[in-house]
Formats: C-alpha cells, structure tokens, sequence
C-alpha cells in the first residue's frame, strides 16, 4: 500500500487536533521540540506545520491531507477537496474598529474616507479575504470601480488604489487601531479580545471551523484513495463519537415498550434477556443533546444505567458508498 503524507497544525489548532488523533488511532507518539508525529499506522507520514502553510503544500501534492482552518483554504485560494468538517477552532472573521467611530459598517466609512480624500488602511493576516471583501463594497465599487486595493508587506506592494490600503499584520492585529490602521479583519471567538481593546465588531466576513482537506490527484490515485478513505473513517468517527453517548440500562419487562417508545437511538437498541427472569438490558446509542431529557424519563422505569462516551462511530457503509461514487 502506498504512503500517505499528512500535514497537521501547529499552534492554535494543535491540541484539539491532537485530541481528535488520539480518538482515531490507538497511538500518538510526538517526541518533544520535534515536528514529527508518529501513529500505530506505518503508512501515514505525520509533520506539524503552520496551518497558513497546509493549503498550499496540499494543493501542491508535497502532502496528500492536510488540517488547517477552511479561512485559509480560502485565503490561499488552494485548490483542494475539504472533505471533512472536524466541527472545532471555530473563529469569525469579523471587521471591527475603535468604539468612538460613528460608521455602522465598513460600507459606510469607505464612502465617508473617499468623499474626504482620505486614505483608509486596514490592517489584517487574510490579504486575500480582505481585498476581496473590500472590493464587493457598494461604495468601494462606486469610488473606486475594478481597482485592486493596495497590499502593503514588508517585501512587496501590490494593486493600484492608494487610497484603500491593506497593511499585513503579524499579530496583534486588536492593538493596531486607531494610530496605525483605521480598522481591522481579524479572527474571533467570543469578541471579548475586542471589546477589551475598545474596537467594535462592524461586520461579520465569514465563519471557518478546522477541515481535513485533500490533494485532488492523491484523491483519483487508487493506491492513495483506499489509506485517504481510512484516515476519513477514522477521523469522521471520532467527530461523531464527540456528539452522542453509549448507555446501559435494566428495564423490567412490564416497562420494556413504555421504554422502547421514550428512548431515542442510533438504529435500534439492542435487548437481551437477563439471568433474572422478567428483567431485559437495553444497549443502545443516544445523543448527548437527548441525555438530559431521558434522566427523568428512565429513572422511573430503568436501574442500572451506566454511560460511556464512544471513542468513535464508524460510518462504514456511508464511506463505502462514498468511494463507490
């Protein structure tokens, strides 16, 4: 079988990434101040990188999968297949400015610098995104029409209006406003990091959570599709494992259908008799969001409920289909 090079991120995606390895494969080995991973499967290659970074080296074939935040996929442009959403680092990307401005969006403070001969910079991490935002503006497109936004890095400038700047930050991005930009994109979770720092959020670009992402030709490789098809099984069933929970519970027979219609579950429960006679154990799976409600219900009816959180669920006739497709 062929190996497969997988890209995992460093920095503020790394321990949930770990934690979602460590529920896929029954080892993680990383040996400290390396970037290096090592799972009980010898043909999947692991290297830790800058999520900004994974987009590209996917799209380029250097790794056949990569996590990294869809932002980025975006901000790079990479063509790539995001094949799975792991549901975690979920940020906005938001604009915000300093609270004392009037404007009520970015819209608004573009016309009002423009009628003013101002020049407007913005300072962000997302180059891309933001220009692009930018340019869908009705009064951008009404001041400026086509023109590119000037990108300003410490190596290059790039686009023709000079009136709207795009500085690249490195960091830091909250602390820029009011004496270096007039506003900036930058990630959120909760917006307090914002309002500490008295900048307001004006407008919402868009909203980015962790993916497992594919090189297309890895994809169409039959050698490399079968072991990319197992790290999506595995992966997918630990994402899912996260949202559901696996009971046990004793039921006497003259409760058993009030309890089969009340509980809900993954298929159906599975009953077996127990050695006392008129007493069944009901195994099944239910959602975590469910488990709250039943409590009340089951502890009138049911004894014994014991509760575990799967380690994964394994879709393993969806994925069939998948790779039939």
């Amino acid at each position: 079988m062929s190996q497969v090079k997988f890209a995992i991120p460093k920095g503020s995606l790394e321990e949930a990434t770990f934690k979602l390895l460590e529920k896929s494969w029954t080892k993680v080995n990383r040996k400290s101040r390396t970037y290096r991973v090592y799972l009980d499967d010898p043909n999947i290659i692991v290297k830790m990188l800058r999520p900004q970074e994974i987009p590209t080296l996917v799209s380029e074939g250097l790794y056949d999968v990569g996590i990294t935040g869809k932002d980025w996929v975006g901000e790079t442009k990479a063509d790539v297949e995001p094949i799975l959403d792991l549901e975690y680092g979920k940020i906005k990307l938001v604009i915000a400015f300093p609270d004392k401005y009037n404007y009520k969006s970015l819209d608004s403070m573009i016309a009002d610098y423009a009628k003013k001969k101002k020049i407007l910079r913005i300072s962000s991490e997302y180059l891309t995104t933001a220009a692009s935002f930018l340019k869908q503006s009705k009064s951008y497109k009404k001041f400026f029409g086509n023109k590119e936004p000037l990108i300003v890095t410490p190596w290059v400038r790039l686009g023709s209006n000079k009136q709207v700047q795009i500085h690249l930050s490195f960091g830091a991005t909250e602390a820029k406003p009011p004496e270096d930009v007039d506003a900036i994109m930058d990630v959120t979770e909760t917006g307090t990091t914002l309002k500490q720092n008295k900048l307001k959020i004006v407008d919402e670009v868009l909203t980015s959570s962790a993916h497992l992402i594919v090189n297309k030709k890895s994809l169409n490789d039959p050698k490399k599709r079968e072991k990319i098809f197992d790290i999506v099984t595995l992966m997918r069933g630990a994402v899912h494992g996260r949202k559901y929970l696996h009971i046990y519970l004793n039921v006497e027979e003259k409760n058993l259908k009030k309890l089969l219609f009340q509980i809900p579950s993954l298929k159906k429960p599975t009953i077996s008799p127990l050695s006392e006679n008129g007493w069944y154990g009901i195994n099944t799976i239910i959602k975590k969001d469910d488990f709250h409600k039943l409590i009340p219900k089951m502890r009138k009816i049911a004894q014994g409920l014991v509760v575990h959180e799967p380690r994964q669920i394994l879709e393993l006739e969806e994925i069939k289909r998948d790779e039939e497709n």
